[in-house]
């Protein structure tokens, strides 16, 4: 698998990348947000699996990086930090983080954690060619294109994160049915940890802002969340 390692310090880069290559891992490495994102840029290159993201970088803050990427690509995001805050957490997972590892850790975990991360990927992407869905639902004014991972509204492009677009894909499943939110939580974040409920509600609200339709996903009370379709 390709990794690209955004670290600034090269040092710790070095020994970490020495220990990626032994585990098979074939790593570039970027010093800097600019080299990152340079990085993802070359046409007909081999894609990234996972993108190890340090948010100390000396160019530009490591959240603003994670929503560049998220813009041009959906390879999985880790980002990587002594950031261990719960408000950090919550903001690095609503920019498009697929996980967040705060220094120090253990190596063992970092790489449990890769792995887990693209296989996330992998079988959701799997699940989405065989289930034999639609490849494009249509919600009133809202365009979900499931191969692509675009949405629209009214014909204009609106840019999710990756668990923006997975959260907003489940619920376009079944228009008005209720996803309990432990269902949601499992089946998007692919976790149990109670945690979780908070960033749900924030990815949640991030969707109704950025589709500019508040009542489109409805809250139901103690249970979990519903799409409600638009009257035609």
């Amino acid at each position: 698998m390709r990794l690209l390692l955004v670290e600034d310090d090269d040092h710790v880069a070095a020994a970490l990348s020495a220990i990626l290559a032994r585990h098979g891992f074939q790593v570039t490495h970027a010093r800097n947000g600019e080299e990152a994102l340079q990085a993802l840029l070359p046409a007909g290159a081999p894609p990234f699996g996972v993108v190890l993201l340090d948010l100390g970088l000396p160019d530009q803050d490591g959240y603003e990086v994670c929503g560049r990427i998220r813009k041009r690509t959906a390879t999985p995001v880790i980002m990587v930090t002594a950031r261990a805050d719960v408000r950090s957490r919550i903001h690095g997972l609503n920019m498009g983080a697929d996980d967040y590892v705060v220094k120090p850790y253990d190596t063992g975990e970092l790489l449990a954690r890769i792995h887990a991360v693209a296989r996330r990927t992998g079988a959701s992407e799997e699940t989405a060619a065989a289930s034999g869905a639609p490849a494009t639902v249509i919600l009133g004014p809202v365009s979900i294109e499931l191969p692509t991972r675009r949405v629209s509204v009214d014909g204009t492009d609106v840019p999710l994160t990756r668990k923006e677009f997975d959260l907003l894909a489940l619920l376009a499943q079944r228009p008005g049915v209720v996803f309990r939110r432990e269902q949601i939580i499992s089946e998007v974040w692919r976790t149990s940890w109670e945690g979780t409920g908070r960033t749900l509600e924030v990815h949640v609200a991030s969707l109704r802002s950025k589709l500019r339709m508040p009542a489109l996903i409805e809250t139901v009370r103690g249970v979990g969340y519903r799409l409600v379709a638009p009257a035609s």
